[in-house]
């Protein structure tokens, strides 16, 4: 860099990181794409992808883009993990699956977090991106299709599972039913939930920047207002549905009254009333 050139102190930060910086420690300059961190992760490529510092049509466009990439990868990797529940499923490696359910559900609620970043983009900027961005739509995302794709094969995988033992939904979710099994259905209702809140976080973002209202369109031509019940549609229906079941079976009568004795043999929980039983049992 010139010694002459005039630069303001945010101007010369600009442009040094345009450049490879030199790492002290290291003794090596990062950046230009030689080190095995940069190669493994292709970050030459990985940072090329957004619009260069004098191309963008506001500031905020780089912050856009980097969240809706990330967003891609997220899900690319949250569906790529769901395959492999349903391989785990099928071989009836329960714990493997759980395991992996929880890892979905972390994904999930990160790429949900991210959409708060957005928030911080003013409806005035982002009219200004929109103008440039066609007619692009959710419903075009990779990520969001190949999850909703992949829910599928979660759902006939539960099926299967449910039949080589002998099981229904509603038997798994009655008093006493099989634990292992239900966890596996609540992990699945747990991914499920972390799904729809982050639609419901879009749905909100959509609500900040354009507006939601029958008469705003969204750029696929469709009103924002069907976001509504976009953001309340389920992946796994008939898990949501049990409960319908449950609730309609349910009857009033068996409870403990406000106020009434629950140390009376018909009153408290049965396990906490079996064990202290036995304690008062055992000589």
């Amino acid at each position: 860099m010139s010694a002459s050139m005039d630069y303001s102190p945010a101007e010369r930060l600009r442009l040094e990181l345009a450049e490879p910086l030199f790492n002290p420690l290291l003794k090596k300059w990062v950046g230009k794409g030689e080190l095995d961190y940069e190669v493994y992760l292709k970050t030459p490529t990985l940072l090329s992808l957004q619009a260069a510092d004098g191309e963008r049509v506001a500031h905020d466009e780089l912050m856009f883009q980097v969240v809706h990439q990330a967003q891609e990868l997220w899900l690319k990797l949250a569906s790529r993990e769901a395959v492999e529940v349903v391989a785990e499923l099928d071989r009836d490696a329960l714990w493997a699956a759980s395991a992996r359910l929880e890892r979905i559900c972390r994904v999930l609620q990160a790429v949900k977090q991210e959409l708060a970043i957005m928030e911080t983009m003013t409806p005035d900027t982002y009219q200004v991106i929109r103008r440039s961005l066609g007619n692009g739509s959710g419903q075009e995302s990779p990520g969001y299709n190949m999850l909703r794709k992949v829910a599928q094969g979660l759902e006939g995988a539960l099926d299967r599972l449910l039949a080589r033992r002998g099981q229904t939904l509603t038997s798994v979710y009655r008093a006493g039913g099989p634990d292992d099994l239900k966890r596996i259905c609540e992990q699945l209702v747990d991914m499920d939930e972390a799904f729809q809140g982050w639609l419901h976080a879009h749905f909100q973002l959509v609500r900040r920047t354009i507006g939601v209202d029958r008469s705003v369109k969204a750029l696929d031509g469709l009103p924002t207002q069907v976001l509504q019940g976009r953001m309340t549609l389920p992946l796994f229906r008939e898990l949501w549905d049990v409960r319908l079941e449950l609730t309609a079976g349910w009857r009033r009568e068996g409870g403990v009254a406000p106020g009434a004795d629950r140390g009376s043999p018909g009153g408290g929980c049965p396990m906490a009333h079996a064990a202290r039983t036995q304690q008062v049992e055992r000589p």
